[in-house]
């Protein structure tokens, strides 16, 4: 389990991310595993890479969803991610990504959703180095929400 890495005295939150099989029932396993364990999914993307594919999943507990998963015989890791929240307007993500720009930050990976349609959007990043990304973010203004609010959507 990678360690929790700090920004500004806030833990940066975690995502699961799982190799998996790319056939049917995947999702119906992994999704059972989880719900037999009591936890809360609040995202979940999954990327086909032929054969295999990997599923990223955003948890209430991801430390113990990892340990589900892995006890049941996956391939799952704990991933440092960021998630800024962005007014849901036209224009918010790229007002955001000309932040990245300006600060050379490179997105790896990236997802989002909509918390209060007309409201607030959650989008999830990972980056090279995510505790010195939310000190910067937080230094731009942003508003992030810190592995506590995440897992409590």
């Amino acid at each position: 389990m990678n360690p929790p890495r700090v920004a500004e005295g806030l833990t940066v939150p975690h995502q699961v991310a799982v190799f998996v099989e790319n056939k049917p029932g995947k999702l119906e396993k992994i999704t059972g595993l989880l719900a037999a364990r009591r936890i809360n999914l609040r995202a979940i993307t999954i990327a086909d890479n032929g054969d295999f594919g990997v599923m990223k999943i955003l948890a209430d507990d991801p430390e113990k969803a990892r340990a589900a998963l892995v006890e049941a015989g996956l391939a799952a890791a704990l991933k440092d991610v960021v998630a800024i929240v962005l007014p849901d307007r036209p224009g918010a993500l790229h007002e955001f990504s000309s932040v990245l720009t300006r600060h050379r930050i490179n997105i790896e990976d990236a997802y989002g959703f909509v918390l209060a349609r007309g409201q607030k959007a959650v989008f999830v990043i990972e980056v090279d180095n995510p505790a010195e990304t939310e000190t910067l973010l937080r230094k731009e203004g942003l508003a992030l929400l810190t592995d506590k609010d995440l897992y409590a959507l």
